[in-house]
């Protein structure tokens, strides 16, 4: 069951010291596909192939548009830089195991996805903690989680940074084999 609110206005983002954000929509497509064109972008994602065009119509957005829901806060958050307007890369959010039979609308999923020559400078962690924080008010919400790649050193230590401790390692298994993978959590009232 999705989240009961009282709030009827739609989700917003307070921007951090250096980012702003906004909503994705199928109108952000253009900046969807040019994200997916790195390589390093993409390994822990696909093994390194990039995303054509027609993917992000014909199979990224009809996903999103499965979960995303403003008011709610679901679904992915554009992150740009406040200084040059910048496109740096996205923030995901949507109910843990969404699309299962059992979606977990308490324990929010968080991922991310940025452009390589932004890597290393602390905006998803800046980028994903303004995520969390801003939806860590909303009624009913009681845990973020987040998945990598047990390789992904640099997703886990944003998880890390985010207060998330480690649930289980896991072998995921999609169209490009079996990964072992990491499955990280915070407890609202535990995150540092």
């Amino acid at each position: 069951m999705p989240l009961s609110s009282s709030q009827t206005n739609n989700v917003t983002i307070t921007p951090s010291s250096r980012l702003k954000f906004s909503f994705m929509t199928a109108a952000d497509a253009n900046l969807l596909y040019e994200l997916d064109q790195d390589p390093a972008v993409m390994q822990y994602l696909t093994g390194g192939t990039t995303t054509s065009l027609t993917d992000i119509h014909t199979v990224f957005l009809p996903r999103l548009a499965k979960y995303a829901d403003q008011q709610q806060g679901f679904g992915l958050w554009q992150v740009r830089l406040i200084e040059t307007d910048e496109f740096l890369g996205w923030v995901l959010v949507r109910p843990m195991d969404f699309f299962s039979e059992h979606p977990q609308y308490q324990n929010l999923e968080l991922g991310w996805r940025f452009k390589q020559v932004f890597w290393g400078k602390g905006y998803a962690s800046e980028a994903a903690s303004a995520v969390l924080n801003a939806l860590a008010v909303q009624r009913g919400i009681s845990q973020f989680s987040a998945t990598a790649l047990a390789e992904n050193l640099g997703s886990i230590a944003v998880m890390k940074k985010l207060g998330m401790q480690c649930v289980k390692h896991y072998v995921h298994q999609d169209q490009f084999g079996d990964h072992q993978a990491v499955y990280y959590s915070v407890i609202l009232g535990d995150a540092k």
